[in-house]
């Protein structure tokens, strides 16, 4: 009987091993930075803008203005009760990582362009905007996107914007 089974057991294990992987592997290469820029260095930052995200399921401000090759530090802060994350991504990318989420809510992200935070933590996403158009954010815990827990950047052709100007496009 013990002969059967460890058999069995090892394609079990080697079966679901293997799913764990294949789903790591899917979500970890799921963004196409490109689209929405690169990691950012925090000594290049042109400037700072908080994000506060709280239970009403709505990101404080919900749209940000950018410029091509800026550099942003986003200092999040979840000033809620309920876990959300800031995931920087472009709406078809956030859309299909939503869905992972629903079916692994517990999944832990390390990427640079996301962070997630327990109530009342806060963190920072260091950004370069490389492409002008538009790059979203949302929150992807299971029903937290649904509920309009999202936003945009909008980032305009052009040179990054300077410190003088960082003061005039801060809201």
């Amino acid at each position: 009987m013990k002969t059967r089974i460890l058999p069995l057991v090892v394609a079990l294990s080697l079966a679901l091993a293997s799913q764990v992987s294949l789903a790591h592997d899917e979500h970890a290469h799921e963004h196409d930075s490109d689209a929405i820029g690169k990691p950012g260095v925090a000594t290049a930052a042109t400037r700072t803008v908080n994000v506060n995200m709280t239970d009403n399921m709505r990101f404080t401000p919900s749209n940000i203005v950018a410029k091509q090759g800026e550099t942003i530090r986003f200092v999040i802060k979840n000033s809620g009760g309920l876990k959300h994350e800031f995931v920087l991504g472009t709406e078809k990318e956030l859309k299909a990582h939503y869905e992972v989420m629903k079916k692994n809510p517990e999944m832990e992200h390390s990427d640079p362009n996301m962070i997630t935070l327990a109530g009342g933590a806060s963190g920072e996403v260091v950004w370069q905007f490389t492409r002008a158009g538009k790059v979203d954010f949302a929150c992807l815990q299971p029903g937290h996107y649904d509920a309009g827990m999202k936003g945009k950047v909008s980032v305009a052709k052009g040179k990054s914007v300077t410190h003088a100007d960082a003061h005039e496009h801060q809201h």
